[in-house]
């Protein structure tokens, strides 16, 4: 039978720590811990696996910085709420990153982007839109938009679904949105192309309109960056 080769890296390769890391793993899921429950300590835990504390200390520090587990006082090290977002935060930049990570990133934003609707007409409220509505009602007086009038509005369109993670993913995206939107600007950081559908018209749709009709009038606003897309 024909399998695929390089799916399991080999164990010789694998240093001490990486395989006391990988036997803390399966033990944590195979008992089912939940965030706040307590955990064996460093020796208990070198004990049961008859390696050297050191060893152990070092793979437990890797489980802290991912946010699996922490030291509490006078409860000792316990299960942890992990934060799907820090480590991303940690390397999201545009410097250290490749030009296909980075279209990567923000095609996955645009993705984001054409299934917000339903969470916004859902959640929408009066003090949302009227926020909004300021926002739009400076932007239309402008000729063009800059990065910053981009990410108010979308920032503001990311607060009204409610979504902490969606918030913060766009707080995120800013350096990549500003890499990407540097390609496609004028001297002076404004957009090259007028958007067809502007940032005023999704507004009346969002207040007045269907998510249906807000959906479709998205994907236009964002064709400027759709076109870049290469098959």
């Amino acid at each position: 039978m024909n399998t695929k080769s390089g799916l399991l890296e080999p164990l010789e390769s694998l240093s001490m720590t990486d395989r006391v890391e990988n036997s803390l793993r399966e033990f944590f899921t195979e008992n089912a811990f939940k965030p706040g429950d307590p955990l064996p300590n460093e020796q208990e835990i070198a004990q049961r696996l008859n390696v050297s504390r050191n060893v152990v200390r070092e793979a437990l520090s890797r489980l802290r910085m991912l946010g699996m587990i922490e030291t509490r006082p006078r409860r000792g090290m316990v299960m942890a709420q992990p934060d799907p977002l820090a480590s991303i935060e940690k390397v999201l930049n545009p410097l250290i990153l490749s030009q296909s990570s980075l279209n990567d990133i923000f095609e996955l934003r645009l993705i984001l982007e054409m299934g917000i609707a339903d969470f916004l007409f859902a959640r929408k409220t009066a003090k949302a839109l009227d926020e909004l509505e300021l926002i739009v009602e400076k932007q239309k007086k402008l000729p063009l938009l800059s990065k910053e009038d981009e990410i108010e509005f979308h920032g503001k369109l990311y607060d009204m679904t409610g979504n902490e993670t969606f918030q913060r993913f766009q707080s995120l995206l800013f350096p990549v949105f500003e890499h990407v939107f540097t390609s496609l600007s004028k001297p002076g950081g404004h957009a090259v192309i007028k958007d067809p559908v502007s940032h005023y018209d999704l507004f009346k749709i969002l207040k007045e309109g269907t998510s249906e009709e807000f959906q479709q009038a998205m994907r236009i606003h964002l064709s400027v960056y759709y076109n870049t897309i290469k098959a």
